[in-house]
């Protein structure tokens, strides 16, 4: 066990073994919250995947070839074993990211924001300015039921057309004011 401590803790490896270390905390950070797993790591060429997946395999990779090197490396080519290491790894990660890529989908990146300035019909007895709902239906066809108040004196009874002009992060609901449509 001492030369495994040894090998991991000297040149070269010790480069990856601290770096693995910061894998560590970076991965107890997001497990506890404060950090989220979303950015891509395509200015590495490795895009697809989260950044944090992406990094933590290379990195991991990169120490064990590199431990692997130090061992059989001549004592001479110890300077090319953490290059080599490198470039192995980014290519093992790159074969790996074609699995990976199927169990991290792109997301659905439609928000709530997305259904302001389009046409609802107000689907309560009455929308008011405490209470009411409306269906909306998005781009891609499908509709939804969300809550919206209107603001002002504007009442809308049931099959009223409005229009949502805002979204109320804090109250999520949507604004909303009658709307005539032209024909």
């Amino acid at each position: 066990m001492t030369d495994f401590f040894t090998i991991a803790l000297s040149f070269p490896t010790v480069i990856f073994s601290f770096l693995l270390v910061v894998v560590a905390v970076y991965w107890l950070t997001v497990i506890t919250g404060l950090f989220e797993a979303d950015d891509d790591a395509t200015w590495l060429g490795l895009g697809g995947v989260p950044a944090g997946v992406t990094l933590s395999l290379l990195i991991a990779l990169a120490w064990l070839l590199c431990l692997i090197g130090s061992v059989l490396a001549p004592a001479g080519a110890l300077i090319a074993v953490p290059f080599a290491a490198v470039a192995l790894a980014w290519l093992a990660v790159r074969g790996l990211l074609t699995p990976l890529r199927r169990l991290f989908p792109d997301g659905d990146t439609r928000s709530r924001g997305d259904f302001v300035g389009q046409m609802c019909v107000i689907r309560t007895g009455t929308a008011t300015p405490d209470f009411g709902q409306a269906e909306v239906t998005a781009a891609d066809g499908s509709s939804a039921v969300v809550q919206v108040r209107t603001t002002g004196q504007d009442r809308l009874a049931r099959g009223d057309n409005a229009l949502i002009f805002e979204y109320d992060k804090d109250g999520e609901f949507f604004w909303v004011m009658p709307y005539e449509s032209g024909h």
